[in-house]
């Protein structure tokens, strides 16, 4: 039986593991363990250093450039000018807390409110994807009177201390799923038995999972799930198949937190939020890496009534989530993405992209899956009856590495490529992404 993998583990440098790199490279490790310890990760066989970024593309301490695909953080492009510019004059005037009024944050709050359904009209400003989902969990206790959430087995939503339980991907093995958290596989097409309806399986699955915890005297407060379930391998088809999960949740009477920090701002291609796909209006949503493009922002959006319910509950309140950088970097973010057509790049480039990925696996059978939305794309390395080839999947992404591709992996094995580069990803990066992974399966 092949093995599931923690997240961190997937990609991961071993620490322990020097002897093969050049003496500028051990040192700036030994330095990295010396003062960030245990907690360092680093990435690859080969650690890099980076000195300099530019749309799509990272350069190391040799100019080596690399094409960027992995990094899903620089959503319009790394060390994009007007996000720049933007942070850089707002900096120059005034950097503080959120305790004051600031026109560009109201401009901010009401363009990015814009983009949501009417009913989702409150925003709270946050720092981190962790402290989005942290809040929105407690909004989801609050309104239901409960404690009890169901994820994803491979979920991944943060790492404050209350996240960290509904994300079992980030578990060292032999840990179990605390008293108030049932997981349920993700909606994977891929392996389920043809004929299986998708969105039916996974909200019996939910179904099931909500059974349990009541049967365990632990009411349901929730379903939170990244909605295109990146962690789990990349799971976005067939569309709508979330909304009958939707229905468990609100007759059990959860709500349904949809985790946009990985698919939100345009990446999936259709419109700005994943979730949309499915036809459906989460209760609540919650935003973070691309939001600023680099600068740490991150946010949830939801109803008045339940941010009303929550704030009747706690003196809630961050110092810096409203502060007027953010405000700048998140709104020339939201501008960029308007002005430049990046949705519909994403949509382009990404169905260019994934046909290019289906040509290449008709004449290579470890290919067994590509699939995804926009400009998220998820290669599944499969063998004989699917057996995971996780094995294929580590090699392949440090062959690329060594080629000028950046790359990482997903899934419970650690078999699937996550693909989400920059939404300036052009028909020439994708073309030079395929060409780079034809060439390094013909040299295994």
């Amino acid at each position: 039986m092949t093995e599931s993998k923690q997240i961190l583990a997937l990609n991961r440098f071993d620490a322990g593991s020097t002897a093969h790199l050049d003496a500028r490279v051990a040192n700036l490790v030994e330095r990295r363990m010396r003062s960030f310890g245990a907690s360092s990760v680093l990435f690859y066989q080969k650690p890099l250093e980076i000195v300099r970024a530019e749309g799509v593309t990272m350069y190391d301490a040799a100019g080596k450039p690399y094409l960027d695909v992995y990094n899903n953080v620089p959503t319009v492009g790394h060390c994009h000018p007007a996000v720049v510019a933007a942070i850089s004059e707002q900096a120059g005037k005034l950097a503080t807390n959120s305790r004051y009024l600031y026109e560009n944050l109201h401009t901010y709050a009401e363009t990015l409110l814009a983009t949501f359904p009417s009913a989702l009209s409150n925003l709270v400003l946050t720092c981190t994807g962790s402290e989005s989902n942290d809040i929105a969990l407690r909004m989801a206790q609050t309104y239901s009177g409960g404690t009890g959430f169901v994820v994803t087995e491979t979920a991944y939503h943060g790492n404050t201390s209350a996240v960290m339980e509904i994300s079992p991907s980030s578990y060292k093995k032999g840990r179990a799923l605390p008293a108030h958290i049932r997981s349920i596989p993700a909606p994977d097409s891929y392996n389920l038995a043809p004929g299986r309806d998708v969105g039916a399986v996974f909200a019996a699955n939910l179904q099931a999972a909500i059974d349990d915890l009541e049967s365990s005297g632990v009411t349901f407060a929730g379903l939170i799930v990244d909605t295109i379930f990146s962690s789990d391998g990349v799971f976005a088809d067939p569309v709508g198949f979330l909304a009958k999960a939707v229905e468990v949740t609100h007759k059990a009477g959860g709500l349904f937190i949809a985790d946009e920090v990985q698919p939100g701002f345009g990446r999936t291609g259709k419109g700005h939020w994943c979730f949309a796909r499915h036809g459906v209006v989460p209760d609540i949503v919650t935003l973070g890496k691309p939001m600023g493009n680099g600068f740490p922002m991150a946010g949830v959006v939801t109803r008045p009534e339940l941010l009303e319910g929550f704030c009747a509950e706690t003196g809630y309140f961050n110092t810096f989530g409203a502060n007027p950088v953010a405000a700048a970097a998140g709104l020339a973010v939201l501008q960029v993405i308007e002005r430049e057509g990046l949705i519909a790049n994403a949509d382009k480039v990404g169905t260019l992209l994934r046909d290019g990925l289906r040509q290449l696996g008709r004449s290579d059978a470890r290919i067994g899956d590509v699939r995804g939305a926009g400009l998220f794309v998820g290669l599944e390395f499969s063998g004989a009856d699917k057996a995971p080839d996780a094995e294929l999947a580590a090699y392949v992404i440090n062959a690329m590495k060594e080629r000028g591709v950046l790359i990482g992996a997903a899934g419970a094995y650690g078999n699937v490529l996550k693909i989400r580069p920059a939404l300036c990803f052009s028909e020439a990066n994708a073309g030079f992404f395929v060409e780079t992974l034809a060439a390094v399966l013909r040299s295994v």
